[in-house]
This record gives C-alpha cells, structure tokens and sequence, in this order.
C-alpha cells in the first residue's frame, strides 16, 4: 500500500494531466465571452452564450451520472478528452481563418460543457479505482487546489492570448485536452472495480443511485449542506462584484477582489489535509460551517470596498476541508457501481442550488441593498451548519478506515 498521494503514479497522471486541462478550460472560459463581444459587440450574446453552457452542463450532470457506472470509465474519459480536443482544434481554425460565427461558439461551448458534465464525474467516480481508502479526503482537496489553481492562473493567460491573437487561448485548450488524453491513456490501474452483472436500463439505474443517496443518512446530509453552501458562496462572490461596480470601482480592482478569493479558496486546499488529520470529521464539518456563516455576517458591512474580498476569502479558505471530508467519505461508502449516479445527484444539487443565486443577489442588491444580500446568503450558510449540527448522517460519522473496510482497497502497482 502506498504511504503517499505523492507516490501513487497513477493518482498524480491523473491529477497532473487535469491541472493543466483545468488551467485550458480557465483560459477558454474567459475567451470565448471575448470572442463573442468581438464579433457581435453584444454582451447579451455573450451572456447567452455562457447562459446555454451552463444549462447543457446541468442538464447533461444526471445523465453522466448513469453512463460513468454503466461503461468503462477509462474510455469514457478519453472520448471526452478527443471530442472536446477536436471542437477546439475546429473553433481555433474557424476564428484564425475569420469564419467563427456565433453558432459555432454555441456549438462548441454545449460540447464542451457536456464532455466537462460527463468527465467530471467519472474522474471523481474513478477516484475510489486508484486511491486507498484513507487518502480519499487528501486526494479530494488535491483536487480543489488543482482547481483554484487554474481558476488563478487562467484568466490573466486567457486574456493575455487573446490579445495576441483571438485563436490562441483556444489552440490552449486543445493542447490542454491533448496533455489529459496522454495521461489518462497512461493510467495502469482499472479505474472501476470488476462488475459482476449487466447494469440496468437508464431509467432504473438513475432511480437506483436515487434510491442510495435518499436511503442513506450521511448522503442525505451533504445533500442538504451542500446545496446552501453552494447558493450562498456564489450569490456573495456576485453581490460583491455587482455591489462594487455600482460604486464606479475600477474593473481592475474588481478582478483584485476575485483573485483574493481565489487565493483563500487555493490556501484553504493545501492545508485541509492537515486539518483532516487534526479534527474529527464530524467537528471539522460543524465548525467549518458555523465559521462561513460568522464570516459572511461580518463581511455584509464591507460590500462596497475591495476589503469586502477578505472574509469571502477566509470562507472559501475554509471550505475545501469541508469539501474533502464530505465528498472523501462519499467515495469510501459508496459501492463502486453507484459512484457516477450519487455524484451526479450531489453535483445536479449544489448547481442547481447555486445557479440562482446571482439571480436573486441582483434582485435583492437593487431592492435592499448589499448587506441585506449578504445577510439572506450568511442565513443560507447557517442553514448548512445547523444541519451539520444536527443530523445524524455526519454525527455518526465513523473513521474513514472503518467504513471503508468492506471495500477492496486499490492495489499497489
């Protein structure tokens, strides 16, 4: 058995080969909005644009869900990797040869968003193939670092290619998927355990990962922490930006404050392993809840200067240990064959929750004004740590390596 993430080769091609595609679709994200406005001078279409994205990725995440469970993983995961590689190759020699049009963007933002929905979650469903049972909370918050990473590293990229030339940031991303194909395709380890009988038809496997995650009380309750959670860190992140543009604050310092954020959010991940090792899950969940909820309160009165970053940061600083406690025992009580439809149904959830909130934050901001957003979004959060409190799903959490024990750990290789 490995002693450590840093000596498992195949958790860190993994790992390796989707940091660098996490750092394309980051510079992808910020360009293709940019392509839009350059071609159509319309920030509606813009909008539009991200607006399909999102929707095709939500409507996709249950589907992905049945399919991650029911095929073979590794070959799902290079088919994302080579469909959504050549829509990007397509998009890069459309824009570089003036033809790029609207529908086309459309087009390879749906495909996109899908591919992301399906390869998602068959990498976390994977994760369980080629991770001892013991890691899986370190293994998940080495994830949520890779993200922020990308998420602070991409933007500045993405326009700084753009500028150079409209088809760069996107000839990126191809190249991106290129380094994600290779090191999948160079994983030895199976990355589904053996099934032992044909799955059943769409319908009744999607209601059978229902049935799984309502019937169990853990599930349950990361159901309903994670999908406040999720509303109420969006909507803040949007009342700030929104809040601080209605102050005639300077684009640039707008971005200041996502890069704050950002960096708590990446701070945040590099330490919750050790906050795992300190903290009992249960306590862990509960203080880090009750922390965000604190937190957001204080931050209500800062919405209209940049230092309104600060607390925001220090939630997000917090969160990705909550993160890879709750999804790290997700993945160790969860049978391999149900993996891809429990995350489906987690992740349908937290997005669902989280897509309106900019919605009601802009709602809110105009009517009341800022601190009253934050106040309904920090009540949302406390919403989350009384649950955390209470239900007996995360109070009778048991250590990972006990729950787990039924389960074949991965083999050495």
């Amino acid at each position: 058995m490995t002693t450590t993430l840093w000596r498992n080769r195949d958790f860190n091609l993994l790992w390796g080969s989707q940091a660098l595609s996490d750092l394309g679709a980051s510079i992808a994200q910020l360009a293709v909005p940019l392509l839009v406005l350059e071609l159509t001078d319309s920030a509606v279409k813009a909008g539009l644009v991200g607006t399909v994205a999102l929707v095709a990725r939500l409507l996709a995440r249950l589907p992905a869900g049945v399919l991650a469970d029911r095929i073979d993983r590794r070959r799902a995961l290079l088919a994302c990797d080579a469909v959504r590689l050549l829509a990007f190759v397509a998009l890069a020699v459309a824009v570089a040869t003036g033809r790029a049009g609207l529908t086309a963007i459309i087009v390879v933002a749906v495909v996109d968003a899908i591919g992301n929905s399906l390869f998602s979650t068959v990498e976390y469903a994977s994760l369980r193939s080629i991770v001892a049972p013991a890691q899986l909370p370190a293994a998940v918050a080495r994830n949520e670092a890779r993200a922020y990473g990308a998420s602070l590293t991409g933007p500045p990229l993405g326009g700084l290619l753009f500028g150079l030339a409209p088809a760069l940031p996107f000839v990126g991303n191809a190249l991106s998927y290129l380094f994600s194909l290779t090191g999948v395709a160079l994983i030895r380890r199976p990355m589904q355990a053996r099934r032992d009988r044909d799955p059943p038809g769409h319908a009744a496997a999607l209601a059978e990962g229902l049935r799984f995650v309502f019937g169990n009380p853990f599930l349950r309750a990361v159901l309903a922490i994670a999908a406040p959670l999720n509303f109420a860190l969006n909507g803040a992140v949007f009342t700030i930006i929104v809040t601080l543009q209605r102050h005639d604050v300077r684009p640039g310092v707008i971005g200041l404050t996502e890069t704050i954020v950002g960096a708590g959010g990446l701070a945040g991940a590099l330490v919750a392993p050790g906050l795992q090792r300190w903290i009992p899950f249960p306590r862990l969940i509960r203080s880090i809840c009750w922390a965000s909820a604190g937190v957001l309160v204080c931050s209500a009165w800062l919405t209209t200067t940049v230092a309104a970053a600060v607390p925001l940061a220090l939630v997000i600083f917090i969160g990705p240990a909550c993160n890879a406690a709750l999804f790290g025992y997700q993945a160790a009580i969860t049978p391999d064959h149900l993996q891809g439809r429990v995350l489906s149904v987690i992740f349908m959830a937290a997005m669902s929750a989280s897509a309106g909130a900019p919605l009601l934050a802009g709602v809110v901001v105009t009517t009341w004004g800022s601190p009253v957003a934050i106040l309904i979004f920090a009540t949302s959060v406390a919403v989350s740590a009384l649950i955390a409190s209470l239900a007996a799903g995360i109070r009778e959490m048991k250590p990972i390596d006990e729950v787990s024990a039924v389960w074949p750990a991965p083999p050495d290789r």
